[in-house]
Protein backbone atom coordinates (compact mmCIF):
# COMPACT_ATOMS: atom_id res chain seq x y z
CA UNK A 1 0.00 0.00 0.00
CA UNK A 2 1.21 3.61 0.24
CA UNK A 3 3.06 2.87 -2.96
CA UNK A 4 3.74 1.19 -5.83
CA UNK A 5 4.55 -2.26 -6.39
CA UNK A 6 5.35 -2.63 -10.14
CA UNK A 7 6.05 -0.48 -12.84
CA UNK A 8 4.65 -1.64 -16.08
CA UNK A 9 6.05 -0.23 -19.18
CA UNK A 10 5.10 3.70 -19.61
CA UNK A 11 4.73 3.44 -23.53
CA UNK A 12 2.80 6.55 -23.87
CA UNK A 13 3.86 8.28 -21.16
CA UNK A 14 7.42 8.61 -22.72
CA UNK A 15 5.89 9.82 -25.88
CA UNK A 16 4.60 12.58 -23.87
CA UNK A 17 7.21 13.25 -21.54
CA UNK A 18 9.88 14.77 -23.72
CA UNK A 19 7.39 17.26 -24.96
CA UNK A 20 6.47 18.10 -21.31
CA UNK A 21 9.29 18.61 -19.60
CA UNK A 22 10.36 20.89 -22.84
CA UNK A 23 7.26 23.33 -22.09
CA UNK A 24 8.05 22.77 -18.20
CA UNK A 25 11.80 23.25 -18.21
CA UNK A 26 11.53 26.82 -19.05
CA UNK A 27 8.82 27.86 -16.55
CA UNK A 28 9.23 29.66 -13.30
CA UNK A 29 8.83 27.74 -10.28
CA UNK A 30 5.79 29.74 -9.53
CA UNK A 31 4.42 28.89 -13.26
CA UNK A 32 4.78 25.24 -12.49
CA UNK A 33 2.87 25.50 -9.53
CA UNK A 34 -0.23 27.12 -11.09
CA UNK A 35 -1.07 23.91 -12.40
CA UNK A 36 -1.71 23.08 -8.95
CA UNK A 37 -4.50 25.26 -8.87
CA UNK A 38 -3.45 28.48 -8.11
CA UNK A 39 -4.39 29.81 -11.64
CA UNK A 40 -7.66 27.92 -10.90
CA UNK A 41 -11.22 30.28 -10.11
CA UNK A 42 -14.00 29.57 -7.85
CA UNK A 43 -16.50 27.24 -8.92
CA UNK A 44 -20.11 28.38 -8.14
CA UNK A 45 -22.01 25.84 -8.80
CA UNK A 46 -22.09 21.92 -7.96
CA UNK A 47 -18.24 21.15 -7.86
CA UNK A 48 -17.38 17.69 -9.68
CA UNK A 49 -14.07 15.81 -8.81
CA UNK A 50 -12.30 12.78 -9.84
CA UNK A 51 -10.00 10.69 -8.05
CA UNK A 52 -7.74 8.44 -9.85
CA UNK A 53 -5.90 5.82 -7.50
CA UNK A 54 -3.57 3.29 -8.41
CA UNK A 55 -4.43 0.02 -6.96
CA UNK A 56 -8.04 0.39 -6.18
CA UNK A 57 -8.55 -3.01 -5.28
CA UNK A 58 -6.00 -2.71 -2.14
CA UNK A 59 -7.65 -2.28 1.33
CA UNK A 60 -6.12 1.33 2.06
CA UNK A 61 -6.99 1.98 -1.11
CA UNK A 62 -10.50 1.11 -0.84
CA UNK A 63 -10.75 3.02 2.49
CA UNK A 64 -9.16 5.82 0.85
CA UNK A 65 -12.14 5.96 -1.63
CA UNK A 66 -14.83 5.62 1.08
CA UNK A 67 -13.58 8.26 3.22
CA UNK A 68 -13.62 10.53 0.05
CA UNK A 69 -16.93 9.56 -1.70
CA UNK A 70 -18.53 10.00 2.48
CA UNK A 71 -17.07 13.35 2.65
CA UNK A 72 -17.80 14.19 -0.80
CA UNK A 73 -21.69 13.34 -0.53
CA UNK A 74 -21.31 15.75 3.39
CA UNK A 75 -20.07 18.28 0.68
CA UNK A 76 -22.36 17.89 -2.34
CA UNK A 77 -19.44 16.88 -4.56
CA UNK A 78 -19.88 14.96 -7.56
CA UNK A 79 -17.28 12.75 -7.28
CA UNK A 80 -15.92 9.74 -9.71
CA UNK A 81 -13.16 7.38 -8.35
CA UNK A 82 -11.24 5.68 -11.12
CA UNK A 83 -9.14 2.40 -10.23
CA UNK A 84 -5.62 3.17 -12.32
CA UNK A 85 -4.04 -0.46 -11.09
CA UNK A 86 -0.63 -0.29 -11.71
CA UNK A 87 -1.24 1.48 -15.34
CA UNK A 88 0.86 4.16 -15.61
CA UNK A 89 -0.25 4.94 -19.04
CA UNK A 90 -3.90 4.50 -17.73
CA UNK A 91 -2.96 7.78 -15.45
CA UNK A 92 -2.88 10.21 -18.45
CA UNK A 93 -5.62 8.85 -20.69
CA UNK A 94 -8.13 9.04 -17.33
CA UNK A 95 -6.86 12.67 -16.41
CA UNK A 96 -8.01 13.63 -20.16
CA UNK A 97 -11.49 11.93 -19.59
CA UNK A 98 -11.78 13.76 -16.29
CA UNK A 99 -11.34 16.88 -18.12
CA UNK A 100 -13.47 16.42 -21.21
CA UNK A 101 -16.09 15.05 -18.62
CA UNK A 102 -15.89 18.84 -17.22
CA UNK A 103 -14.43 17.93 -13.67
CA UNK A 104 -13.19 20.85 -11.85
CA UNK A 105 -10.65 18.88 -10.14
CA UNK A 106 -7.90 16.18 -10.44
CA UNK A 107 -6.93 13.89 -7.02
CA UNK A 108 -4.48 11.52 -8.02
CA UNK A 109 -2.50 8.81 -6.62
CA UNK A 110 -0.16 7.49 -8.89
CA UNK A 111 1.27 4.47 -10.11
CA UNK A 112 4.71 5.77 -11.42
CA UNK A 113 5.64 9.30 -10.39
CA UNK A 114 7.20 9.95 -14.35
CA UNK A 115 3.71 10.47 -15.05
CA UNK A 116 4.01 13.61 -12.89
CA UNK A 117 4.47 16.02 -15.60
CA UNK A 118 2.14 15.13 -18.34
CA UNK A 119 -0.62 14.60 -15.74
CA UNK A 120 0.06 18.33 -14.44
CA UNK A 121 0.62 20.22 -17.83
CA UNK A 122 -3.01 18.76 -18.38
CA UNK A 123 -4.38 20.10 -15.47
CA UNK A 124 -2.64 23.58 -16.41
CA UNK A 125 -4.03 23.41 -19.91
CA UNK A 126 -7.21 22.84 -19.21
CA UNK A 127 -7.05 25.11 -15.96
CA UNK A 128 -8.50 22.29 -13.47
CA UNK A 129 -7.03 22.37 -10.10
CA UNK A 130 -4.56 19.17 -9.19
CA UNK A 131 -3.61 17.87 -6.02
CA UNK A 132 -1.67 14.27 -5.18
CA UNK A 133 -2.59 11.72 -2.04
CA UNK A 134 0.04 9.46 -0.84
CA UNK A 135 2.66 9.51 -3.01
CA UNK A 136 4.21 13.00 -4.59
CA UNK A 137 4.52 14.20 -8.21
CA UNK A 138 6.82 16.60 -9.17
CA UNK A 139 5.91 19.30 -12.11
CA UNK A 140 9.05 19.59 -13.95
CA UNK A 141 10.75 16.01 -13.71
CA UNK A 142 9.60 12.40 -12.99
CA UNK A 143 11.48 11.92 -9.89
CA UNK A 144 10.28 13.65 -7.17
CA UNK A 145 13.59 13.00 -5.41
CA UNK A 146 15.26 15.40 -7.59
CA UNK A 147 12.44 18.06 -7.45
CA UNK A 148 12.81 21.57 -6.81
CA UNK A 149 10.13 21.97 -3.60
CA UNK A 150 8.34 24.83 -5.21
CA UNK A 151 7.46 22.21 -8.45
CA UNK A 152 5.68 19.49 -5.87
CA UNK A 153 2.31 19.48 -6.18
CA UNK A 154 0.29 20.12 -2.88
CA UNK A 155 -0.04 16.49 -1.60
CA UNK A 156 -2.49 15.47 1.34
CA UNK A 157 -1.10 12.04 3.13
CA UNK A 158 0.82 11.11 6.04
CA UNK A 159 4.27 12.15 7.13
CA UNK A 160 6.92 9.86 5.53
CA UNK A 161 9.54 10.77 8.38
CA UNK A 162 7.05 11.08 11.01
CA UNK A 163 5.69 7.74 10.59
CA UNK A 164 8.71 6.13 10.01
CA UNK A 165 10.47 7.54 12.75
CA UNK A 166 7.44 6.41 15.03
CA UNK A 167 7.88 2.65 13.80
CA UNK A 168 11.74 2.78 15.04
CA UNK A 169 11.04 4.18 17.94
CA UNK A 170 8.50 1.17 18.48
CA UNK A 171 10.66 -1.46 16.61
CA UNK A 172 13.48 -0.15 19.83
CA UNK A 173 11.16 -0.33 22.72
CA UNK A 174 10.49 -3.63 21.27
CA UNK A 175 14.12 -4.49 21.46
CA UNK A 176 14.82 -3.09 24.35
CA UNK A 177 12.31 -4.98 25.93
CA UNK A 178 13.63 -8.24 24.75
CA UNK A 179 16.67 -8.58 26.47
CA UNK A 180 18.46 -9.56 23.31
CA UNK A 181 22.20 -9.93 22.38
CA UNK A 182 22.78 -7.26 20.07
CA UNK A 183 25.82 -9.12 18.64
CA UNK A 184 23.34 -11.98 17.61
CA UNK A 185 20.58 -9.62 16.23
CA UNK A 186 19.78 -7.64 12.57
CA UNK A 187 17.79 -5.76 11.26
CA UNK A 188 16.24 -5.31 7.93
CA UNK A 189 14.80 -2.30 6.21
CA UNK A 190 12.88 -3.50 3.45
CA UNK A 191 11.01 -1.67 0.54
CA UNK A 192 10.98 -0.43 -2.84
CA UNK A 193 14.15 1.58 -3.08
CA UNK A 194 13.16 3.98 -6.10
CA UNK A 195 9.96 5.30 -4.49
CA UNK A 196 10.29 8.63 -2.87
CA UNK A 197 8.03 7.90 0.05
CA UNK A 198 9.27 4.84 0.93
CA UNK A 199 12.93 5.96 1.05
CA UNK A 200 11.88 8.65 3.30
CA UNK A 201 10.27 6.16 5.81
CA UNK A 202 12.58 3.80 5.83
CA UNK A 203 15.70 5.88 6.61
CA UNK A 204 13.46 7.68 9.73
CA UNK A 205 12.89 3.94 11.17
CA UNK A 206 16.80 3.50 10.38
CA UNK A 207 17.21 6.94 12.73
CA UNK A 208 14.82 6.30 14.92
CA UNK A 209 16.20 3.27 15.73
CA UNK A 210 19.62 3.98 16.28
CA UNK A 211 18.58 6.54 18.40
CA UNK A 212 16.60 4.55 21.02
CA UNK A 213 18.15 1.01 21.05
CA UNK A 214 20.75 1.62 23.45
CA UNK A 215 23.08 0.14 21.36
CA UNK A 216 24.22 -0.73 17.88
CA UNK A 217 22.63 -3.40 16.19
CA UNK A 218 23.52 -4.20 12.13
CA UNK A 219 20.98 -3.14 9.71
CA UNK A 220 20.27 -4.80 6.20
CA UNK A 221 18.57 -2.90 3.27
CA UNK A 222 16.80 -5.31 1.27
CA UNK A 223 15.45 -3.81 -1.68
CA UNK A 224 11.81 -5.35 -2.65
CA UNK A 225 8.70 -4.58 -4.76
CA UNK A 226 6.80 -3.94 -1.95
CA UNK A 227 4.42 -6.73 -1.93
CA UNK A 228 4.11 -9.63 0.91
CA UNK A 229 5.36 -12.58 -1.66
CA UNK A 230 8.22 -10.32 -3.20
CA UNK A 231 9.34 -9.08 0.26
CA UNK A 232 9.51 -12.58 1.39
CA UNK A 233 11.02 -14.00 -1.24
CA UNK A 234 13.94 -11.21 -0.49
CA UNK A 235 13.75 -11.32 2.81
CA UNK A 236 14.16 -15.63 2.96
CA UNK A 237 17.44 -15.07 0.88
CA UNK A 238 18.37 -12.74 3.57
CA UNK A 239 18.15 -15.10 6.42
CA UNK A 240 19.95 -17.70 4.48
CA UNK A 241 22.98 -15.33 3.80
CA UNK A 242 23.16 -14.40 7.27
CA UNK A 243 23.52 -17.85 9.69
CA UNK A 244 25.01 -16.57 13.00
CA UNK A 245 21.91 -14.13 13.56
CA UNK A 246 19.13 -15.41 15.88
CA UNK A 247 17.16 -12.57 16.57
CA UNK A 248 15.49 -10.45 13.83
CA UNK A 249 14.06 -6.84 13.68
CA UNK A 250 12.22 -5.87 10.58
CA UNK A 251 10.54 -2.87 9.22
CA UNK A 252 9.74 -1.50 5.65
CA UNK A 253 7.44 1.02 3.80
CA UNK A 254 4.55 -0.51 4.55
CA UNK A 255 2.75 -3.56 6.18
CA UNK A 256 3.21 -5.87 3.13
CA UNK A 257 7.02 -5.80 3.59
CA UNK A 258 6.93 -6.33 7.40
CA UNK A 259 4.26 -9.21 7.01
CA UNK A 260 6.49 -10.73 4.18
CA UNK A 261 9.69 -10.47 6.13
CA UNK A 262 7.87 -12.40 9.69
CA UNK A 263 6.31 -14.79 6.87
CA UNK A 264 9.93 -15.46 5.67
CA UNK A 265 11.24 -16.02 9.53
CA UNK A 266 8.63 -18.40 10.16
CA UNK A 267 9.32 -20.30 7.63
CA UNK A 268 13.22 -20.48 8.40
CA UNK A 269 11.62 -22.01 12.07
CA UNK A 270 12.38 -18.49 14.19
CA UNK A 271 10.04 -18.40 17.08
CA UNK A 272 7.88 -15.68 17.51
CA UNK A 273 9.71 -14.62 20.48
CA UNK A 274 12.70 -14.45 18.17
CA UNK A 275 11.06 -11.70 15.46
CA UNK A 276 9.51 -8.04 16.26
CA UNK A 277 8.12 -7.47 12.94
CA UNK A 278 6.75 -3.02 13.28
CA UNK A 279 3.89 -2.85 10.14
CA UNK A 280 2.68 0.62 8.76
CA UNK A 281 -0.19 0.38 8.05
CA UNK A 282 -2.10 -2.22 10.17
CA UNK A 283 -4.49 -3.60 7.87
CA UNK A 284 -2.46 -6.94 7.29
CA UNK A 285 -0.61 -6.71 10.75
CA UNK A 286 -3.80 -7.10 12.39
CA UNK A 287 -4.37 -10.71 10.67
CA UNK A 288 -1.84 -12.08 12.50
CA UNK A 289 -3.75 -10.25 16.08
CA UNK A 290 -7.03 -12.18 14.79
CA UNK A 291 -5.52 -15.86 15.82
CA UNK A 292 -3.97 -16.96 19.41
CA UNK A 293 -1.32 -18.42 17.33
CA UNK A 294 1.92 -16.17 18.86
CA UNK A 295 2.87 -13.62 15.95
CA UNK A 296 6.55 -11.54 15.30
CA UNK A 297 4.51 -9.05 14.23
CA UNK A 298 4.47 -7.02 17.37
CA UNK A 299 2.94 -3.63 16.63
CA UNK A 300 1.82 -1.47 13.35
CA UNK A 301 1.53 1.79 12.83
CA UNK A 302 -2.55 2.64 12.01
CA UNK A 303 -2.61 4.77 9.04
CA UNK A 304 -6.71 5.05 8.03
CA UNK A 305 -6.96 5.51 4.26
CA UNK A 306 -10.57 6.91 4.81
CA UNK A 307 -8.69 10.02 6.59
CA UNK A 308 -6.44 10.61 3.67
CA UNK A 309 -9.38 10.48 1.35
CA UNK A 310 -11.81 12.72 2.98
CA UNK A 311 -8.86 15.21 3.67
CA UNK A 312 -8.11 15.23 -0.13
CA UNK A 313 -11.60 16.00 -0.90
CA UNK A 314 -11.88 18.34 2.22
CA UNK A 315 -8.89 20.23 0.31
CA UNK A 316 -9.98 20.27 -3.26
CA UNK A 317 -13.71 22.00 -1.71
CA UNK A 318 -11.57 24.23 0.21
CA UNK A 319 -10.09 25.59 -2.73
CA UNK A 320 -12.74 25.68 -5.62
CA UNK A 321 -15.59 26.62 -3.37
CA UNK A 322 -13.56 29.35 -0.76
CA UNK A 323 -10.37 30.09 -2.30
CA UNK A 324 -8.26 28.82 -0.21
CA UNK A 325 -4.64 28.01 -1.40
CA UNK A 326 -3.70 24.29 -1.45
CA UNK A 327 -1.13 23.49 1.73
CA UNK A 328 2.13 22.29 0.46
CA UNK A 329 0.99 19.09 2.39
CA UNK A 330 -1.63 18.29 4.84
CA UNK A 331 -1.25 15.23 6.80
CA UNK A 332 -4.16 12.84 8.04
CA UNK A 333 -3.37 11.20 12.03
CA UNK A 334 -1.21 7.64 12.97
CA UNK A 335 -1.83 5.57 15.61
CA UNK A 336 0.61 2.86 17.12
CA UNK A 337 -1.64 -0.69 17.56
CA UNK A 338 -0.77 -4.06 18.29
CA UNK A 339 -2.40 -6.93 19.52
CA UNK A 340 -3.63 -5.43 22.56
CA UNK A 341 -5.68 -2.44 21.12
CA UNK A 342 -5.72 -2.70 17.38
CA UNK A 343 -9.70 -2.95 18.00
CA UNK A 344 -10.53 -0.14 19.80
CA UNK A 345 -8.59 1.93 17.73
CA UNK A 346 -11.31 1.30 14.64
CA UNK A 347 -8.39 -0.46 12.73
CA UNK A 348 -11.36 -3.60 10.92
CA UNK A 349 -9.06 -6.53 9.42
CA UNK A 350 -10.88 -7.72 6.45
Amino acid sequence: MLSQRNRRPVAAVALGLTTVLGLTACSSGQESSSATGTDVGKVDGKITLTYLQKQGDQEYFVGEAAGAKAQAAKLGIDLKVVNLGNDANKTVSEAQAAISQKSNGLIVVVPDPAVGPQVVQIAKDAKVALLTSDDQICSTGPDPAECPPEALVPRIGFSGEQMGSEVGKRAAEEFKKSGWNAAETASISAWKQDVTVCTDRVNASKKAFAANAGTAVKNIDVPTDNSPTGAQDKIAATITANPKVKHWVVWGCNDENVQGGVTALENAGFKANDVIGVGLGAYLACKNWSSAKPSGMKAALFINGRDVGALAVQTMYDKLKNGKEFPKEGFAPTKMVDASNWKAAGLTCG
